[in-house]
């Protein structure tokens, strides 16, 4: 039977790391729903029911945290005993708030005009920061292992994260 302890990489048999092989975490999801999954268990006992129950929610959640970049970061960070997005470290470059600060107006002011190739133009420009910042810590994080930095870094993207689903709700508002 599976194991409780395994962290998320173990349960699907990964190598620890922020690249991973997308294919083989579907795979080996699949694989792991398809031992586990509550209809296999429909005649079984309650004990045996409620263990299938467990183990869906537990892989389910590992496969939600491992599919995602920000999520998978983060857990690998907390891995390391890491808490990056510690309400208490807010603590960002000057330049990034700068460069922050100037996004936010930028879509303020494409919200305000209801200019829908301005808010192209700036979702193009965040989404290729976004991709860039998941490069650093696929560098930081697997390579180099600099955590620390790496907690910056994933700060930065949630972000970006957070503004790209800002400009989606401004599209909405524009149409």
């Amino acid at each position: 039977m599976l194991d409780f302890n395994r962290n998320h990489f173990e349960l699907f048999g990964l190598k620890p790391g922020f690249a991973i092989d997308a294919g083989a975490l579907e795979q080996a999801y699949r694989s792991i729903q398809s031992e586990v999954h509550p209809d296999r268990f429909a005649h079984a006992g309650e004990a045996e029911k409620r263990l299938s129950m467990q183990w869906t929610a537990r892989v389910n959640e590992a496969y939600a945290t491992l599919r995602k970049p920000f999520e998978r970061a983060r857990y690998l960070l907390e891995l390391q005993g890491i808490e990056a997005m510690d309400p208490n470290n807010t603590r960002m470059p000057p330049d990034f708030l700068m460069q922050q600060m100037e996004w936010r107006e930028t879509l303020a002011s494409a919200q305000a005009g209801k200019d829908f190739a301005g808010l192209q133009r700036l979702e193009k420009e965040l989404r290729a920061v976004a991709e860039g910042l998941q490069g650093e810590l696929a560098v930081l994080l697997d390579e180099r292992h600099d955590y620390a930095q790496a907690a910056e870094v994933l700060r930065k993207y949630r972000f970006m994260e957070k503004l790209l689903a800002q400009i989606d709700a401004a599209y909405e508002e524009i149409e």
